[in-house]
């Protein structure tokens, strides 16, 4: 089969038609916020057999959803600070996505942290006991060695190898520890959002709550400026940190985190991600993570975000400049500001609780919230536990609206593409599209049939390739440029390679959906 099943595939054609009936219904649940616990929400709320409708103002991914490490996080740091439930339920739901629910979008990544002399031996002796309380999360989450290996020593050979570019002198080797990373976190809600499709939830982008009751809400169209009411006996604000403008009563505070991008070449091209600890701190690390496309992104961050909340947020000088100091306390050669291609910042919704803490300080647990009239509003958590959140969003929304539903399903309903590794290996398609679009990649390599050049990359020396674009127009609702080259894809990041990516998307979107499979699209050969 060369397409995938309609029901999963989202467009400006589905789009239209599905706004146009919207008004004449009552639905069961409204998902407001399309990011990961929103997708996630509508997944879980469709799959319980329920009608459902998900709106953003925006995009899919296009709040902190798409700004994150892009790690499934096994809930080591939970440990360390004593919230054992917390570090339990994150390498849980790592378990799902790794094993049932996406494990085309999930690898393991190891990360070496290098022992300078920066790092006394107490506190190597510290997190090396870390990652073994780590490794018995894993166990305890019941994933098998096979999917997460367990922490280890290094030499100083064998971690220079993994980090080439860290400082060799003084080094007296490193230690090995295990995570989960993405392909993709805007991918990934993507994925979400068309599994939920699949399930019959309307899933529409550019609709703007205007504002919001237990029974509805007022919503714009953001392409037309046209409003309406929207009916539902439930409804679920997940739309993070803008979640106090649609609901009295819900106090957050956004902190920023920043990473840097840079090129591989920068950093001698690592095969391995690295903690590097964070001088003058118990337990602080900067992380270095390779993206597998020739970027690697360093950070992040943890700064409050006060005032009025942007669309889209700014990294600070102080912040890039923190970063850069950090990492070059234990590089070889120094990475300058010449070398940082591209920045991002992403804001995480804290939950308020009054007790002045710093943003660092406060818990991640996520928090549902009922309003008077009946809102349901999910707020806190972490990318990782997504899934869990949109569950318990999902569950007091049953509630609030007194809905006949059974339990949730999302742990073990795979996501589109999903796979086990072995029937992925085998199929007959590009490693990269195989990476991100799991059983759906040779769709993507029939889509260059009649034109060839869709399988050479957009850009130069960047292995974001055509299909992908025509892909994302056709089955993931792509609309503009801005989803094909910032969400759909990641050449946004530098700003380079987004200007010279910008033809190609204009002449894809200017296609027609049925002259997709034969568009030239003007690659430099």
């Amino acid at each position: 089969m060369n397409t995938p099943d309609p029901r999963t595939s989202l467009n400006a054609a589905r789009r239209e038609r599905e706004l146009a009936t919207l008004p004449d219904e009552v639905l069961d649940v409204l998902v407001v916020g399309l990011g990961a616990t929103g997708a996630g929400a509508a997944l879980d709320a469709a799959s319980r057999g329920l009608s459902v409708a998900a709106i953003d103002a925006h995009d899919l991914a296009f709040g902190t959803s798409r700004w994150s490490s892009k790690l499934i996080h096994g809930g080591l740091r939970y440990l360390a600070s004593g919230q054992v439930d917390m570090a339990h339920e994150s390498a849980v739901e790592r378990g799902v996505l790794m094993r049932h629910t996406a494990p085309h979008l999930v690898r393991a990544l190891p990360f070496v942290t290098p022992l300078t002399p920066l790092v006394p031996r107490s506190r190597a002796i510290a997190t090396l006991a870390a990652y073994h309380a780590g490794d018995a999360l894993r166990l305890a989450a019941r994933t098998p060695r096979s999917t997460l290996p367990g922490p280890r020593h290094l030499s100083a050979v064998e971690t220079l190898r993994l980090a080439p570019a860290l400082r060799p002198y003084g080094l007296r080797g490193g230690l090995l520890s295990w995570d989960g990373q993405l392909a993709d976190d805007a991918r990934l809600v993507t994925a979400i959002a068309r599994t939920a499709a699949g399930h019959g939830a309307r899933v529409l982008t550019r609709c703007r709550a205007v504002a919001l009751s237990g029974d509805g809400a007022r919503v714009r169209d953001e392409l037309t400026g046209r409003e309406f009411t929207v009916r539902a006996r439930s409804v679920v604000n997940a739309t993070g940190v803008w979640a106090g403008g649609l609901v009295d009563g819900v106090r957050l505070r956004p902190s920023r985190g920043t990473h840097l991008v840079v090129r591989a070449e920068a950093l001698r091209g690592p095969t391995a991600g690295t903690q590097v600890p964070v001088p003058d701190t118990a337990s602080r690390f900067l992380l270095v993570m390779p993206q597998g496309d020739g970027r690697v992104y360093v950070g992040l961050t943890d700064e409050p975000a006060d005032g009025p909340i942007p669309d889209v947020p700014e990294p600070t000088d102080g912040e890039i400049g923190f970063l850069l100091d950090v990492l070059n306390s234990a590089m070889d050669v120094p990475v300058r500001r010449a070398d940082v291609v591209g920045a991002f910042a992403g804001l995480r919704p804290l939950l308020d609780l009054g007790d002045g803490r710093s943003t660092a300080d406060i818990s991640r647990r996520h928090a549902v919230l009922t309003s008077r009239d009946g809102v349901v509003t999910i707020v806190g958590g972490k990318l990782t536990t997504y899934r869990r959140m949109a569950q318990d969003a999902v569950d007091a929304a049953v509630s609030a609206g007194g809905l006949d539903a059974g339990p949730s399903r999302t742990a073990r309903l795979p996501l589109v593409g999903a796979a086990s590794r072995e029937p992925l290996d085998a199929l007959d398609a590009p490693p990269r599209l195989v990476q991100r679009y799991g059983t759906e990649a040779p769709m993507l390599v029939a889509l260059a049939e009649d034109d060839p050049a869709l399988l050479e990359p957009v850009v130069p020396g960047l292995p974001v390739l055509g299909v992908e674009l025509a892909w994302a127009v056709r089955h993931e609702g792509a609309l503009d440029t801005g989803d094909l080259l910032d969400r759909r894809t990641r050449i946004g990041l530098v700003a380079a390679d987004r200007e010279a990516a910008l033809p190609v998307a204009e002449s894809l979107l200017g296609a027609r959906p049925s002259d997709l499979y034969g568009v030239h699209h003007g690659v430099t050969r």
